[in-house]
């Protein structure tokens, strides 16, 4: 939501622009610019304040990461639940060939003071080229990028998880502001308001303007088809009670969730949830509870939506190169689990005899990466024989 803090007179806001984040995973930087532009058409040109971005709307505690990796420049999955994502925070690299057939970096989304430079060669024919992330002092960011490319190497991008989500967001904003046509006097600064501004009768005012994210349905299809860690957590935090009136607290989420599970005929101990995503250490469940949860939600009100998020057999997903020609082919719903030492399926299959199974299978060991294929034939031969 956008709030102005002052009079708005022939386009210029006499005060700050303050965007709100509500814990949207999914906000890429051309929904912002698009939004931006929205704005200018509402009268909006040009801002004498800060543009102001208020992430309190999730509030974390000291534990609160205990059980998931620390962020990573070179692993963008290991990003941590903001209010206020943008790309969820990952910075794409890609080569491109200019008018005259030369290597030419392409960074998206555009990051104000970010220096790219690049040794990129093209006279040696290979394919082989990487950008590596600098910052000096935390002030001068910049992305070297090095190696060979010619015009005729296939499409390739590298993704790197350079910033803490509120410098990264701070950054795209200033150049995504601009490109939408706007101008502005003051900086763009991550800063929690007090209060949000109120209106002749001291209530909170009505958002200036409003972005609306995707529906929840195509949520959780971004979410289970791709293993959407971020995603995943942003979502769990927004099941905090009171949310988003007030801020969500994970807390509050594992309170208000793990009540939910108890209503579903669940025992204590059959399905431990932390942060929502299975990158977590915390998360622990018995395939047992997990069948009763798909029973359930197979004869919900809400089972179209969930089954149609989860990733098919050899069609799409996590499951796109998995069980592509057999009887589970695009009779599979599973959602997958990966981390070093576990590989889990659990979901829907339909078997050749018309009947459906809740399926929940985790291996936990050291090789657990072996354990795939069986896995895979354990599915493909319910579907054979269910």
């Amino acid at each position: 939501q956008a709030f102005l803090t002052g009079p708005l007179r022939d386009g210029r806001l006499l005060g700050d622009l303050v965007i709100v984040g509500g814990g949207d995973a999914f906000l890429r930087s051309a929904d912002l610019r698009n939004w931006f532009v929205q704005m200018q058409a509402q009268g909006l040109r040009e801002v004498w304040g800060d543009i102001v971005l208020d992430r309190q709307a999730f509030q974390f505690g000291e534990g609160d990461f205990a059980s998931t990796p620390p962020p990573s420049v070179d692993r963008p999955h290991h990003a941590r639940p903001d209010a206020l994502t943008l790309d969820e925070g990952a910075l794409r690299v890609s080569l491109q060939a200019d008018a005259k057939g030369r290597p030419q970096v392409q960074v998206q989304p555009p990051l104000a003071g970010l220096k790219v430079s690049s040794s990129v060669s093209s006279a040696a024919g290979g394919c082989d080229w990487r950008a590596q992330w600098a910052q000096d002092s935390g002030l001068n960011p910049s992305l070297q990028v090095s190696g060979s490319w010619r015009p005729g190497c296939a499409a390739r991008e590298q993704v790197l998880a350079p910033l803490p989500h509120g410098e990264f967001t701070e950054r795209a904003v200033q150049v995504l502001w601009r490109e939408a046509g706007g101008r502005m006097k003051g900086r763009v600064v991550n800063r929690a308001l007090p209060a949000l501004p109120t209106d002749g009768q001291g209530q909170p005012a009505a958002a200036w303007s409003t972005h609306q994210g995707e529906p929840l349905a195509q949520v959780l299809r971004d979410i289970n088809k791709t293993s959407d860690n971020l995603g995943a957590r942003n979502l769990m935090l927004s099941l905090a009670r009171g949310f988003p009136q007030r801020p969500a607290t994970l807390a509050d989420a594992q309170q208000r969730l793990s009540a939910w599970l108890a209503r579903q005929g669940l025992q204590p101990g059959d399905i431990a949830v932390d942060t929502g995503a299975g990158l977590s250490r915390g998360e622990r469940g018995k395939p047992r509870a997990m069948v009763q949860l798909l029973r359930h939600a197979w004869f919900s009100d809400q089972a179209r939506p969930f089954i149609d998020s989860l990733p098919v057999a050899g069609v799409d997903g996590t499951l796109m190169h998995r069980m592509t020609h057999g009887a589970a082919t695009g009779r599979a719903f599973l959602k997958t689990g990966t981390l070093l030492d576990t590989r889990a399926l659990a979901g829907y299959v339909q078997a050749a005899s018309g009947q459906v199974y809740a399926v929940a299978a985790l291996v936990n060991h050291a090789e657990a990466q072996r354990a795939t294929p069986m896995l895979d034939a354990a599915v493909e031969w319910l579907a054979q024989q269910g």
